[in-house]
C-alpha cells in the first residue's frame, strides 16, 4: 500500500467534501451532466467524493478524465459493480488505478493509504461488493446482472459465483482492515467510502431495510465485520461510512462511534447527495 497520503491544501475554514453516488453517467444527458456539474459549490469545496457506479466498463476511463477536466479539486472515488460491466474486474481496476497514479486529482481510494483532511479527520475508501454472507443466497431468485455483463461471473459456471463473491468481498475486508489499521494515533474520525452497504441496517430500499432474498448481493457482510471490530477496538474514534448501491437513501446508526450514511440515486439524473463537512482546516 502507498505511504499515508499528505493533508488536503486548505485556505481556512471547514473542510467540506461533495458526495455522490451511483451517477451512472452513461444514462445521463449533456443537459443531466451540467445540472451536477452545477450542483457543486466549487468555491467552498476541498474535493467530490463519488462511491461508485460512475459508469460501465470503459466509459468509466472517459467519465473520470472528464470529470478531473471539469473540476478544478481531488476526485476521491471508489468503484461499483456497474463499473465492471462489459470488462473483469481486474481489467478496470488497473487502467483506474494507472489513470489515478498519473492524473493528480483522481485518488481511486481503494489504491490509496489513508488520506488527512483536516487535523484528526481521515478518509479511506474500498469498493466492496455484495458478498453472499448476509442473507439466504442459496434460497434466494436473485441474479444480477453483474453475472452476465462482469467476465469474472460469466466464465464461471453458475455454482462457483458464491465463493467468488466471498472472496471478493474478502479481499475488500482485508485492504480496509490493513488501512484502518495504518492509521495514526491522533486518527479521531475516520470517514469511509465504498459502494457495497456493509450492513443489512445500512441497505435502504423505499425506506425499508433487505430481506433475505436481496441481502447477498447489496450487502459486504465481511467488510462490515471490519468496521465493527475497529470501531470496537477504539471506542473514542468515530467512524462514519458513505456508500450507495441500493439507490435508496437512509442512516444507520450500528454502535455509538459507527454510522453508515446510504445515498439515494435515479438512473439519468445524477446528483450531488450532501455537502459533507469534515472537520476545520
Amino acid at each position: 500500500m502507498p505511504t499515508l497520503a499528505r493533508p488536503v491544501e486548505s485556505r481556512g475554514g471547514l473542510v467540506r467534501l461533495a458526495w455522490s453516488s451511483d451517477i451512472h453517467l452513461n444514462h445521463a444527458t449533456l443537459r443531466a451532466w451540467d445540472q451536477w456539474v452545477a450542483g457543486h459549490p466549487v468555491g467552498d469545496l476541498r474535493g467530490l467524493l463519488v462511491t461508485g457506479d460512475l459508469s460501465e466498463a470503459e466509459d468509466v476511463f472517459f467519465q473520470l478524465g472528464r470529470i478531473a477536466e471539469t473540476f478544478p479539486l481531488p476526485i476521491y472515488f471508489v468503484l461499483g459493480n456497474h463499473d465492471f460491466y462489459g470488462s473483469s474486474i481486474g481489467a478496470v481496476r488497473r487502467v483506474v488505478t494507472s489513470m489515478s497514479r498519473n492524473q493528480p486529482r483522481l485518488v481511486y481510494l481503494t489504491d490509496s493509504a489513508p488520506i488527512e483532511l483536516s487535523a484528526g479527520h481521515f478518509l479511506v475508501g474500498e469498493d466492496g461488493w455484495g458478498d453472499g454472507t448476509v442473507g439466504d443466497y442459496v434460497g434466494s431468485p436473485v441474479r444480477l446482472n453483474d453475472f452476465a455483463l462482469i467476465e469474472d461471473f460469466a466464465a464461471q459456471q453458475p455454482g462457483e459465483w458464491l465463493d467468488r463473491l466471498m472472496q471478493l468481498g474478502r479481499e475488500s475486508a482485508e485492504r480496509l482492515g490493513s488501512k484502518l489499521g495504518g492509521l495514526p494515533g491522533n486518527a479521531s474520525v475516520v470517514h469511509v467510502a465504498t459502494h457495497v452497504p456493509p450492513f443489512r441496517e445500512s441497505c435502504w430500499y423505499n425506506g425499508q431495510t433487505t430481506d433475505d432474498n436481496w441481502a447477498p448481493f447489496f450487502v459486504c457482510g465481511q467488510l462490515g465485520e471490519v468496521l465493527l471490530d475497529y470501531a470496537r477496538a477504539h471506542p473514542a474514534v468515530e467512524l462514519q461510512v458513505y456508500c450507495g448501491h441500493t439507490h435508496s437513501p437512509g442512516v444507520a446508526k450500528m454502535l455509538g462511534n459507527l454510522t453508515v450514511h446510504t445515498a439515494g440515486a435515479v438512473y439519468g439524473e445524477p446528483k450531488v447527495e450532501r455537502l459533507l463537512e469534515l472537520g476545520s482546516a
